[in-house]
């Protein structure tokens, strides 16, 4: 049985889904600004031409940089149930908020507390932030039309990649006119701002929102299969956690992790012990990356929905190509990188840059895979993805501190790319060989035959 086409029920213009989106898009800007600013403040910070410097090896910078993912793991399972019984908008504005007001302490724990109170601090943002993902893929399940759900999904998880390049951009700018406190002070700003919005415009679901059209509600709902009184029901745990093709992108989305969290938290400090990049270059450089990323995930998103929807390929290899795209592309890009000639700062940056654009193929792989087996339980699945793939962000900032003992050697960083592309190119080969976008019987307890999504 396949999936209605719903075409004709599409409202012209925009519509309410499309202001869920953008200020979902924002929420993922803001979420990752604070998730990264340590980045590249942490390289201010530790600067010895700084008549006030902080003495921490590069041991204890991995630590600081590491840890916010400790608490982002506890609260992934959790999250993902709690979004299904409570709602995705007092979530979202938890984890946003809390960030934002850590933010703001982060300057005086660091002044008064040492490594240690900011590793503290880092905890706690990581363990707010650890609604996002299992919360935005629910809201996401409720808002998004499958009919645009390879575009308007891409244009709010890609809000990530945008809010890493505008930190890095802003930081050096920031940190070089009024000093490394004020990326934490900017950063819980906008925090604020956004909390004050999605309070007064947010939506947990299509169902709860007060302005939306009854023809753009019901477009939704057709398009989801959904009724107005839907009935929720317990997770079927049993069934998730023995579901090879939910394993088959938890392990696509840990090999994602190991390399995008291992580039996130060192980039800088590659830029600037090995290619010897000043702050407000480092900066600007290291955001290209997340700049190509951001861009190419629009094509890629468009490209999911005309491939699928002219039947060019099935929604299965669909995802296979993007998450292929997305995955053995950055780890060619990093074989290259690793013999990148020493000082050639264009070459090491363009690969550095097509390392992370390409890795856009992700958002329309294993990302929609977890939405596409079961849409009624993705904040729980995602939940599961999530605590698996970060404990995999913990480790990979403290192997790379383990590996790279001379900051200055390019030849200890080449482990590190060269591990990075290995960790790539295994997990997606698993994912390949065990994924499908097969609609799960459990989805829906009234269903008894799978639902092939074609």
């Amino acid at each position: 049985m396949g999936v209605d086409k719903n075409v004709n029920l599409r409202p012209n213009g925009l519509g309410v889904r499309h202001a869920q989106t953008f200020l979902l898009f924002l929420a993922m800007l803001f979420a990752f600004c604070m998730r990264v600013n340590i980045s590249m403040a942490i390289v201010d910070m530790t600067n010895e031409k700084h008549e006030e410097y902080f003495e921490w090896s590069h041991s204890k910078q991995s630590m600081i940089l590491s840890s916010f993912f400790w608490g982002y793991v506890i609260l992934q399972i959790p999250a993902g149930v709690l979004a299904r019984r409570i709602g995705g908008k007092i979530l979202m504005t938890t984890a946003v908020f809390g960030n934002s007001l850590l933010s703001l302490l982060i300057p005086s724990a660091a002044k008064y507390g040492g490594w240690q109170m900011v590793c503290a601090c880092r905890v706690l943002q990581g363990l707010t932030q650890g609604f996002v993902y299992p919360t935005m893929h629910h809201l996401v399940s409720q808002w998004i039309p499958l009919e645009e759900n390879g575009l308007l999904s891409t244009i709010i998880y890609a809000g990530g990649q945008l809010g890493i390049a505008f930190q890095l951009i802003i930081s050096g700018f920031i940190a070089s006119s009024w000093g490394w406190q004020s990326i934490f002070y900017t950063n819980a700003a906008l925090g604020f701002i956004w909390t004050i919005a999605y309070l007064t415009f947010g939506s947990a679901s299509p169902e709860q929102s007060k302005i939306i059209s009854k023809d753009e509600l019901k477009y939704i709902q057709k398009s989801l299969g959904r009724v107005d009184n839907q009935e929720h029901h317990a997770a079927p745990w049993s069934k998730i956690v023995t579901c090879l093709p939910l394993w088959a992108a938890v392990a696509a989305h840990c090999g994602q992790n190991w390399g995008f969290f291992t580039l996130m938290t060192e980039m800088p400090t590659y830029m600037a012990k090995v290619l010897k990049v000043n702050l407000k270059d480092n900066g600007v450089l290291s955001s290209l990356p997340y700049l190509a990323m951001y861009l190419l995930s629009f094509p890629m998103g468009a490209m999911t929905d005309v491939i699928i929807g002219k039947g060019w390929l099935s929604t299965s290899n669909t995802r296979r190509l993007f998450n292929t795209i997305g995955l053995w592309g950055p780890a060619i890009a990093l074989i290259g990188l690793s013999y990148t000639p020493k000082g050639n700062i264009f070459l090491a940056v363009a690969m550095l840059t097509l390392s992370v654009g390409i890795n856009a193929g992700q958002y329309t792989g294993y990302m929609l895979v977890i939405i596409d087996l079961a849409p009624n339980f993705s904040g729980s699945m995602m939940g599961i993805s999530n605590f698996y793939a970060n404990i995999i962000s913990i480790i990979a900032p403290l192997v790379c501190g383990f590996i790279v003992q001379e900051e200055t050697d390019p030849a200890e960083w080449r482990k590190v790319f060269f591990l990075a592309s290995g960790v790539y190119f295994f997990t997606n080969l698993f994912f390949l060989i065990f994924m499908t976008s097969t609609r799960q019987a459990w989805n829906d307890h009234k269903k008894e035959n799978d639902i092939e999504m074609k």
